[in-house]
């Protein structure tokens, strides 16, 4: 054998080596290698209880990977898809009960995992602001609630007696009000800005779309000015004489904002204003 092909032999025994080592010392660094799946999903479900959902994920996809089709496996997958939500997480929460909505659609926990996708959305635009001070929510893009309300009515579509469908109904209603509000907002903007027939139709979209909301009211308000500028005097006086007659009747549902106590930093919140387009 010449001395170069000596050479190579001895350079690639060497990389042999030392490709061998790296792996074989990072099986030594990994402490869960020899662990059964039993040990991997009480592990991970103890790290998650602690709020350390970091090392809940890890564990739980480690799980996966290594028992696809175990006892554990159905749970670790909803289990993760609450760990990435906590850990903040949203499209991996998301990503991951798609996968458990498809893998077992007929599956008793199906129920959650739709509830699950729907609190995902229900809080997915929520940033520091929201967490920590009385913001409106109406203000804010109404994507992920409108994703959410898709949630929620799958949920009480599918599954009305569960306590799923019960708190899912409560939350379809606070959501629907909130996107109802969102509209009046994009009205009043128009208005502001001289937008009237924007205006006017926003808030027609409003009465089509938000009957028994309390955003009916002030829809119906915003029309009548809207329609008092653009010089529409017939309209105008038709409008009035409806909001007369279900203010008479009192037809008109009240904003659940108005009838709580508010504390403190709401009033402080209401009079900086910050809220306001």
């Amino acid at each position: 054998m010449s001395q170069r092909s000596w050479w190579l032999l001895l350079i690639a025994l060497t990389l042999t080596l030392t490709l061998g080592g790296c792996g074989m010392f990072g099986k030594e660094d990994d402490e869960t290698r020899d662990w059964s799946a039993q040990k991997l999903f009480v592990e991970a479900t103890d790290a998650m209880s602690s709020g350390d959902y970091e090392r809940a994920i890890d564990l739980y996809q480690k799980l996966e990977a290594r028992y696809p089709f175990g006892k554990y496996a159905q749970q670790s997958q909803l289990n993760i898809a609450y760990a990435y939500y906590r850990f903040s997480e949203p499209e991996s929460a998301l990503a991951a009960l798609d996968r458990f909505i498809n893998l077992y659609p007929n599956s008793p926990a199906t129920a959650y995992a739709y509830y699950l996708r729907g609190m995902v959305n229900f809080n997915r635009s929520l940033g520091f602001l929201d967490r920590y001070l009385p913001t409106d929510r109406s203000q804010r893009d109404p994507g992920a609630s409108v994703e959410a309300y898709k949630d929620f009515a799958e949920v009480v579509r599918r599954f009305p007696d569960t306590e799923y469908g019960e708190d899912g109904r409560k939350r379809m209603i606070h959501l629907r009000n909130n996107l109802a509000r969102h509209e009046v907002n994009v009205a009043q903007y128009y208005l502001d800005r001289g937008a009237f027939l924007a205006a006017a139709n926003r808030g027609q979209y409003v009465l089509e779309n938000y009957q028994r909301t309390p955003a009916v009211k002030p829809a119906l308000q915003i029309m009548i000015a809207a329609y008092e500028r653009l010089g529409l005097a017939g309209l105008a006086q038709d409008t009035q004489r409806v909001l007369a007659l279900n203010e008479q009747q009192g037809n008109f549902i009240p904003d659940p904002r108005d009838l709580e106590d508010k504390t403190w930093s709401h009033h402080v919140w209401d009079y900086v204003g910050l809220d306001k387009n």
